[in-house]
């Protein structure tokens, strides 16, 4: 190789590093844009967690209270149809 074309050949590989550095680069940029949605998933996820299981324990009397209200009614009804009331 004559000095000229091992000049060449350096200066294409140093325009591959420097084309392999860039796509790395925006391969990492992009790469963290999606860490960073998916943490802001992870968080809205929690936050939807957290209310849903708010109404699970702000609902739970409404069975309960149906079901003293229907045994309250069958009394009564039992009551009345003996001839009690």
């Amino acid at each position: 190789m004559t000095p000229p074309e091992s000049t060449a050949v350096a200066l294409e590989l140093a325009e591959l590093r420097r084309t392999m550095e860039v796509g790395f680069t925006e391969q990492r940029g992009q790469l963290a844009l999606l860490v960073q949605r998916g943490d802001q998933t992870d968080k809205t996820l929690d936050d939807h967690e957290k209310r849903l299981d708010a109404i699970e324990r702000n609902r739970w009397p409404l069975p309960a209270i149906a079901a003293v209200t229907g045994v309250g009614a069958l009394v009564v009804s039992v009551w009345q149809a003996l001839g009690r009331g």
